[in-house]
């Protein structure tokens, strides 16, 4: 049997060089999270069958995701197909007027509605396709996109139906809607703060993309809106495919659009069913003939599987790192090192360094490991409960979207046609700034008593 310091370890080590790995670039995401974790299994002694079935339990976590996923690239990339959006695009790049700004800010307010459902998948769904061609006829930065929708998202997960605090609530008593009660001053401030980072990112990337144009004056709304209709216009004549005609089709793409998010925010069906039923409806709809529909189908395949394969590889990763124990050892050994000097603000500095713990442990072995010994190691101190269990909520909770234990993560990933190295260089100190002052502020006026 191996033990407790060697599973910590060989955890930290496989989460450092995949990580690392993933970072640089040096090798696709499919061979880091499967190879490294499975050499990390065989030296704690796990056999072949053992191994298949850790990489069963992480699959069980992911399928939904999968299917979900690929069906989701696929009904978008049909809508793509037959210019659906673009109208709706040059309106929006009008209504920016030429100001980056107000794009960014927008993007916060969009993702923060869209997450009050507390799916992180269902929100990158609805703001990722949306959002992306705009980012991209403005000559905006995709990463920029991806770290206000994962941030704005992780603010809003502090709602009682979101998974931290129902985790939280199962350990600590209180139930989810008295847990968010007590935090809902702090998620007011971080909504506002979201707000202000979303500005911050817009005036850098107004700087950026004023420098590449070689000016600072104002981006022509105008220019940028033919642009975008002139580029996507070459990029639909480059397709085959013969579409039906009439305005009636233009309407019943978009009511079939809009029943389908009304669907997802209502939670009347899966999303993963809901896009299927939803891709089926637009290949019957759009396409007359079975080629069209297998063109479709053949022309969005690639991309679709291909981050698909990536998310199947995280089940290995997370199959092993959660089934051999790792993930649970990385977080007791943190606790155990601690000096004891520290035992009444043990759960201000777990909660300090929530949103790097969000890389190397679970949300679940964040909670229903570590949260209990901090909860009892500074109840010694007369902390309440609540109090602890909020610091490592609001620590943690910033960090949900930076993790390559994230599923959602993946599917943002592919939805924007990013890489999560580059993602990672500028979401994670961002995210983990973010949750400091967040932190530091809650812990300044009490809320962590």
């Amino acid at each position: 049997m191996t033990s407790p310091l060697a599973l910590t370890v060989l955890g930290l080590a496989i989460i450092v060089v995949t990580v690392g790995l993933l970072l640089k670039g040096k090798t696709h995401p499919i061979v880091a999270m499967t190879l490294i974790p499975i050499v990390g299994a065989i030296l704690t002694g796990a056999g072949v069958a053992e191994i298949s079935d850790f990489y069963l339990d992480g699959l069980d976590r992911v399928m939904k995701v999968v299917v979900m996923f690929i069906f989701a690239i696929i009904y978008f990339g049909i809508l793509s197909d037959v210019g659906l959006f673009e109208p709706v695009i040059k309106a929006l790049i009008r209504a920016t007027r030429g100001k980056p700004i107000l794009v960014t800010i927008g993007t916060a307010a969009i993702a923060i509605v869209a997450h009050l459902d507390g799916s992180g998948s269902t929100t990158f769904l609805l703001t990722i396709p949306a959002l992306l061609p705009l980012y991209e006829a403005m000559r905006m930065s995709r990463y920029v996109l991806l770290t206000l929708v994962a941030l704005s998202a992780s603010v809003m997960n502090m709602l009682p139906w979101g998974g931290p605090v129902g985790r939280a609530s199962s350990v600590i008593g209180p139930s989810p809607n008295e847990i968010w009660a007590h935090l809902l001053p702090v998620q007011g401030v971080a909504i506002v703060l979201v707000f202000v980072v979303a500005a911050i990112f817009g005036i850098i990337e107004q700087r950026r993309t004023a420098k590449q144009d070689g000016d600072h004056q104002l981006v022509d709304v105008h220019a940028v809106a033919e642009d975008f209709s002139r580029r996507q216009a070459e990029e639909r004549s480059k397709l085959e495919f013969t579409q039906r005609g009439g305005t009636w089709v233009t309407w019943a793409n978009t009511l079939i659009t809009l029943a389908l998010i009304g669907v997802l925010v209502a939670g009347l069906a899966s999303p993963a069913s809901a896009f299927l039923v939803g891709t089926a409806l637009l290949m019957a709809l759009n396409f007359p003939s079975l080629d069209d529909q297998s063109d479709a189908l053949r022309r969005h395949a690639p991309t679709a599987l291909s981050m698909a394969g990536v998310i199947l590889a995280a089940a290995m990763f997370l199959g092993i790192l959660d089934g051999t124990g790792m993930l649970e050892q990385i977080a007791l050994s943190l606790i155990a090192i601690l000096p004891a000097s520290v035992g009444p603000y043990i759960h201000v500095i777990i909660g300090l360094l929530g949103v790097p713990l969000d890389l190397a442990t679970s949300t679940d072995a964040y909670y229903f490991s570590v949260l209990p010994i901090v909860q009892q190691t500074a109840e010694a101190f007369g902390v309440s409960g609540m109090g602890a269990a909020s610091a490592m909520i609001v620590g943690n909770v910033i960090g949900t979207f930076v993790s390559p234990f994230s599923p959602a993560l993946w599917l943002a990933l592919g939805l924007a046609r990013g890489e999560m190295g580059k993602y990672l260089r500028i979401a994670f100190p961002v995210c983990w700034v973010f949750s400091i002052i967040l932190v530091l502020g809650s812990w300044a006026v009490g809320v962590f008593v």
